[in-house]
């Protein structure tokens, strides 16, 4: 018998590199410009806010002053978590787990307090949509309280979710510089054409599952350390160091052993990440401001090593790492803050992959035996 063999018309590509799997209007990026619905990224950096950004987003416009108010009030009523889910919360266990598991677990379970959470109208997917962006820093911030036996902060709903954050996290009113830093931060996460994690959430859509299950996907997809846990990786490395005069030898010893140095490269970027060079600039500044200069310090001087040596340059990760410890944020947190900002890409993708929608269905290519018989157990 003559083997069979499939036959495939397109390219063929370890993690698909280089296959267009879509059309999208939500972001670009090319060479070293990243856009958002054609707006540059240092453009939103200095001038948005990331209520402004996710509107931007979902929308593929940026607000006028009356649909920004409306969409700001819309959160404000939102940011509350109901007595029910919390004390759901309180149950599921919070000591030596994983934040992003318990993370994927409440915000799976918040379909459960969704009357329409199976209604994928795009006037029930909107209203999903406020809800999912409005209380994702709240779950987070439960998360932290509740493990650390403390209470879960009220928020306030005429303040940002860049505020309500650090407020719920810590008890502490931000100051406004604090508040616009982290603010800034999350329009810098907030979305990053098909990546990993926005993938998996346009797939599950694309089954014309509800969102939540899509979100669901995109939390358990950053999850992995190769997409999201990289800044913590950073800013462990950095502890680990512990000063200046250490940087050289400790990053010459992990390339001789060739470990990889977290924070730098990037699958699409080669010339620079320009987020990167955004969150530097806070970097320096935070560390000024908290008398801890040290840790950007130590980070340039690796930026400088890694350039040199292997010609690599840094990513988001590397100095949003120095900007959270600075900012009293636990090390720990930093992926789940990651979706706290990513939920609004998320949800774009879910949102445009639902208004044009067709399952998502690639083929493999069968490398594996051919013509085998089945015998039976005493013959094999």
């Amino acid at each position: 018998m003559a083997e069979q063999v499939q036959e495939f018309s397109g390219a063929i590509d370890k993690g698909l590199e280089g296959i267009v799997a879509c059309s999208t209007a939500i972001s670009s990026i090319v060479d070293v410009t990243l856009t958002y619905c054609g707006y540059t990224i240092e453009d939103l950096a200095a001038n948005s806010s990331f209520e402004e950004v996710a509107f931007l987003l979902w929308n593929k416009k940026l607000p006028n002053k009356g649909e920004l108010d409306k969409f700001k009030t819309e959160i404000g009523k939102r940011l509350s978590l109901n007595k029910e889910y919390v004390q759901f919360l309180k149950q599921l266990p919070n000591k030596g787990v994983h934040p992003m598991e318990w993370l994927r677990s409440a915000v799976s379970a918040l379909a459960l307090w969704d009357k329409d959470a199976n209604d994928i109208s795009p006037e029930a997917n909107q209203r999903k949509a406020l809800d999912l962006l409005s209380k994702m820093g709240p779950i987070v911030c439960a998360f932290e309280r509740l493990r650390n036996g403390k209470d879960i902060i009220s928020p306030k709903p005429d303040k940002s979710i860049a505020w309500n954050f650090l407020y719920m996290l810590s008890g502490k009113e931000p100051d406004a510089y604090q508040a616009k830093v982290f603010d800034t931060a999350l329009i810098l996460h907030a979305d990053h054409e098909l990546n990993c994690s926005a993938f998996s959430v346009r797939v599950t859509t694309s089954s014309l599952s509800d969102m939540h299950s899509a979100i669901t996907s995109g939390i358990g997809t950053l999850k992995g350390p190769l997409h999201g846990g990289a800044n913590e990786q950073v800013m462990k490395m950095l502890l680990r160091i512990g000063n200046m005069t250490e940087c050289e030898k400790f990053i010459k010893n992990a390339l001789e052993n060739k470990e990889k140095v977290m924070g730098f490269g990037h699958r699409v970027y080669k010339n620079g990440d320009p987020r990167a060079k955004i969150l530097r600039g806070m970097s320096e500044e935070l560390g000024k401001r908290r008398g801890e200069p040290q840790w950007y310090q130590m980070s340039v001087k690796i930026d400088d090593i890694m350039q040199e040596k292997k010609g690599l340059l840094p990513n988001v990760d590397f100095y949003s790492a120095s900007v959270y410890y600075c900012m009293d944020i636990p090390i720990d947190l930093y992926t789940p803050i990651f979706a706290v900002s990513r939920i609004s890409g998320w949800v774009a993708h879910s949102l445009e992959q639902y208004s044009n929608n067709r399952i998502y269905r690639p083929r493999g290519k069968y490398v594996g035996g051919l013509n085998l018989k089945w015998a039976p157990l005493e013959k094999r």
